[in-house]
């Protein structure tokens, strides 16, 4: 059965204090024994992920934290597991007993209003304690639009247990509340998502794919962002032809109406640039992906550092999937093996995967990242803005093949605002 990818759901995360029932809240919302219960402090280690189906929202992910005042002897471990969750939350929840608020539950709010992300308040355990004034004061202080609802995990799981129709009853009061605070303050870009196309292909007009099929592409089936833009494309009511390089042309003369725009992988980047014609837009998935889960401006301008990269500078590969490379891989061997024959020497690369992501970027001249496809766009940008508060410029596969291999600008031409800050001269690789 065929999933909503998790890049595509609203992360919702939450966070607090040990012991305060954030693994309660979240089995009590999805009715199920997602988190482990117990009065032990800690209980929680890694981040606990649970896609579901929220409605009127839609496909989310909760994220279950560890404890931000864990004192443990791995306490600082899990503490900087539970602030990488930070880059990819859509919307934080601050999860608190109902009569505590102190300097943790602070820091939590700052960090979630620092970066600009949507928060709520859940003041749990209202079944053992009630609220104080100056908590709800503070609570109604705390910003514009943080909403604050009272709640008591306990008492739903044990309703549920004893009986379905009173669950249901509760759940129609407490759950719902929950459910009426996450709509209000859901991010306006996940509810009107933008799409990957259909701003530049129109109903009606053909978009060709380019999709190698070689040593690196998943066996029975094709990889996410050529599944998800031929998604796209339908929804827009375009016609979508999927070939590989060498039928390209073929599929070229072939067609009676002139495509609008032929996308390719970025590993076939020169061959298809070869074969299509001028006056047929040009670009590839990578910067597609760059446009809908990053910063494409941004990541444009970031591609210009490779023309001042000299020998032994050190660049950061990462990738937001965890595959096993093979040989010829596209971030470990094509990439770096093109950057040193336009600088004409050696470059130091490390390698990063998945969630990992060094806080030390100083040292890197340039960050080269993949589209993105594994993550949702919340992470892309927190990555960028932690690149650019560095100085540390961040771009992405799909740009940095287009830049060495003198196809910048018009891979750039399909997305006219940022064209037309890059009508430059390309620089190319012989």
């Amino acid at each position: 059965m065929q999933t909503t990818p998790k890049s595509f759901r609203l992360h919702i995360a939450l966070f607090g204090r040990q012991n305060v029932g954030k693994s309660s809240v979240l089995n009590a919302i999805t009715r199920q024994q997602v988190s482990i219960v117990s009065d032990c402090a800690g209980t929680t280690t890694d981040p606990v992920e649970k896609p579901m189906e929220f409605l009127p929202l839609g496909p989310v992910i909760f994220i279950d934290t560890a404890g931000v005042d864990d004192t443990t002897s791995i306490g600082d471990l899990r503490i900087q597991k539970t602030k990488q969750v930070f880059d990819r939350t859509d919307l934080g929840i601050i999860v608190t007993e109902a009569n505590k608020w102190g300097n943790f539950e602070e820091q939590i709010l700052q960090e979630l209003l620092q970066r600009k992300l949507p928060a709520m308040v859940i003041l749990n355990k209202i079944d053992i304690c009630q609220p104080t004034k100056e908590i709800l004061e503070r609570c109604a202080n705390l910003a514009p639009k943080i909403p604050v609802v009272e709640f008591s995990a306990k008492n739903i799981l044990i309703t549920a247990k004893q009986n379905i129709a009173d669950h249901l009853t509760t759940e129609n009061s407490t759950i719902a509340n929950l459910r009426d605070a996450l709509i209000r303050i859901v991010p306006d870009d996940f509810i009107n998502t933008p799409s990957i196309l259909q701003d530049v292909v129109k109903p009606n007009e053909y978009a060709i794919l380019v999709t190698p099929i070689d040593k690196e592409a998943p066996k029975g089936r094709l990889i996410l962002p050529e599944v998800q833009t031929i998604r796209d494309l339908l929804d827009g009511n375009a016609y979508c032809i999927v070939t590989q390089q060498h039928q390209l042309k073929t599929a070229l003369d072939a067609l009676k109406i002139k495509p609008k725009i032929v996308i390719t992988d970025s590993q076939c980047f020169k061959e298809v640039d070869a074969i299509t014609p001028y006056d047929i837009w040009l670009t590839s998935f990578s910067i597609l992906f760059s446009r809908f889960k990053g910063d494409l401006i941004s990541q444009a301008k970031s591609a210009e550092t490779i023309k001042i990269l000299k020998p032994g500078d050190k660049i950061l590969i990462a990738e937001a999937c965890s595959h096993h490379p093979i040989k010829d891989d596209i971030g470990r061997e094509k990439i770096p093996r093109l950057l040193e024959k336009f600088v004409g020497g050696k470059l130091n690369f490390d390698i990063v995967q998945g969630l990992d992501f060094p806080e030390d970027l100083a040292k890197y001249k340039l960050v080269i990242h993949c589209g993105a496809c594994m993550f949702n766009r919340r992470l892309m940008l927190s990555r960028i803005n932690y690149c650019n508060q560095l100085g540390v410029p961040i771009t992405n596969y799909g740009l940095v093949i287009a830049y060495s291999l003198g196809i910048f600008t018009r891979a750039l031409e399909p997305f006219n605002r940022v064209c037309k800050i890059f009508c430059v001269n390309d620089y190319r690789v012989i």
